[in-house]
């Protein structure tokens, strides 16, 4: 495919899954008054441990304008199946059958990994407020402005959906030909580090613990990565090894 096509390709699965995005951002509407529950949960929680805590809404549109937020933000997690398969159906045309098969097995996975990642950041996010709010002077009231605090809550349980994905993608790479474990290997030190310092940005509590317990499993998911790349190497080494004395002989 020229240049102009491959934009064009582009512009339409951009488009695809923003619409899908859209379609189930209808859905979050719908289900968003548990989802908000839920998530304002951790506030109303401190109340029970002797501080007086709630959400606020400033302006009149800021309660319409957060439930427009919190949708689309559903939408993302509820289209990932398809926003995922727009990826691998701009792929698709360049690839051959046996890389089809890799980029299937790409949005199979991606989906619980993106969704493990989600998973736990909503699960450290309660005793992060807890932790956060203990700063609180005595006197002194926690009311949060709701659409900050939402913004919070959205932004680093997003940010690790996308965080786990990442491995894969170097998986999906190395099976596609693009780079070789040995290169991804060759940088770990570097990767560890971005990996830390993007869990220490996108740690809900400023202490190095919540950072590590973060951090640690996207390691784990990027050494396993370069594992799979590593053995991927080998045999495809030793396919072409075999090909090469067959065509001597």
């Amino acid at each position: 495919m020229p240049l102009l096509a491959h934009l064009r390709e582009l512009r339409k699965r951009f488009l695809l899954a923003l619409l899908g995005i859209a379609v189930a951002a209808v859905v979050g509407w719908i289900f968003y008054e548990p989802v908000f529950d839920a998530m304002q949960q951790p506030v109303l929680e401190l109340n029970e441990h002797g501080q007086e805590a709630a959400l606020t809404f400033a302006t009149p549109a800021a309660a319409f304008d957060m439930k427009i937020r919190v949708s689309l933000w559903l939408g993302v997690f509820g289209a990932c199946p398809w926003w995922l398969y727009q990826i691998w159906a701009f792929l698709n045309p360049g690839l051959t059958s046996a890389e089809r098969r890799y980029a299937v097995a790409f949005v199979g996975v991606g989906i619980p990994l993106f969704l493990a990642g989600a998973g736990l950041a909503w699960l450290i996010l309660p005793n992060a407020v807890r932790l956060l709010t203990e700063f609180t002077p005595e006197g002194a009231l926690n009311y949060m402005p709701a659409t900050e605090y939402m913004r919070f809550f959205m932004r680093v349980i997003l940010a690790f959906g996308i965080a786990f994905l990442v491995p894969l993608v170097m998986v999906l790479l190395n099976f596609l030909g693009v780079v070789r474990a040995k290169t991804l290997l060759a940088g770990w030190r570097w990767a560890v580090l971005a990996i830390f310092t993007f869990a220490a940005f996108a740690s809900p509590t400023p202490d190095p613990w919540t950072m590590i317990l973060l951090a640690l499993p996207i390691c784990g998911l990027y050494f396993l990565a370069v594992g799979i790349a590593a053995q991927h190497d080998r045999r495809a080494d030793a396919r072409a090894a075999r090909a090469a004395r067959a065509a001597e002989a």
